[in-house]
């Protein structure tokens, strides 16, 4: 029985469009050009940095962050806010909070998200990034921390992620239950491969209650 379902954060929580498009404008590229990159990225196997690095060869992402922050400090810029939440996050989330099941945040993300995930007041127990836990996915440790967080066996869990390889796969090998979302580029890809078989695969966060809920 699952009693804690536990939630990626960007493109299952968040649609990234709009930062990987103000990405775009801050690498002076056409937007298409680079959403497209990031797809070809998904679509090969390799990290998402290589976009930025097709883009602008030897660039150090950190400093770039460094000065795009003293050139508009007051802007989102590689962040995000409650307009980029997915339209189904909120109810899905309440479904789940009110079905009894414990609802947490834990995703690969830089200290400051879960900040701006806090500020969105969304139904969940609880928050936490990699950055903060000094682990990340797809390494045991990091789900070894979810377990902890949750307070429940790893069999109790499941794990709700857009990438196989990242997110519901490492999941499965903990021992939690892995749930697919067919969203951005990752999740829609990954959704066809073989090795989906392996999991759930869902369409939108409203599936959830009924393939979860005791």
């Amino acid at each position: 029985m699952v009693r804690a379902v536990v939630f990626d954060v960007g493109e299952t929580l968040i649609d990234e469009t709009r930062i990987f498009s103000r990405w775009a404008d801050r690498l002076g590229v056409p937007r298409g050009t680079f959403l497209g990159l990031i797809g070809a990225c998904a679509a090969s196997d390799r990290p998402l940095e290589e976009a930025f690095r097709l883009v602008r060869p030897g660039i150090d992402l950190p400093a770039e962050i460094a000065r795009w922050a003293d050139d508009d400090p007051d802007g989102l810029r590689e962040n995000f806010d409650a307009d980029d939440l997915y339209p189904d996050v909120r109810p899905a989330l309440a479904a789940l909070h009110e079905a009894g099941l414990a609802v947490v945040v834990a995703g690969n993300q830089p200290p400051q998200a879960r900040t701006a995930l806090e500020a969105m007041d969304l139904p969940v127990d609880a928050i936490r990034t990699s950055d903060e836990w000094g682990t990340q996915k797809p390494d045991p440790e990091f789900f070894e921390r979810v377990a902890h967080l949750c307070g429940a066996a790893a069999s109790e869990i499941a794990y709700v992620g857009d990438r196989l390889d990242n997110d519901v796969l490492p999941a499965a090998d903990a021992g939690m239950r892995p749930v697919l979302i067919r969203r951005g580029p990752w999740g829609y890809l990954h959704a066809t491969r073989p090795e989906a078989e392996r999991v759930d695969v869902v369409d939108s966060l409203d599936e959830l209650l009924g393939l979860l809920a005791p």
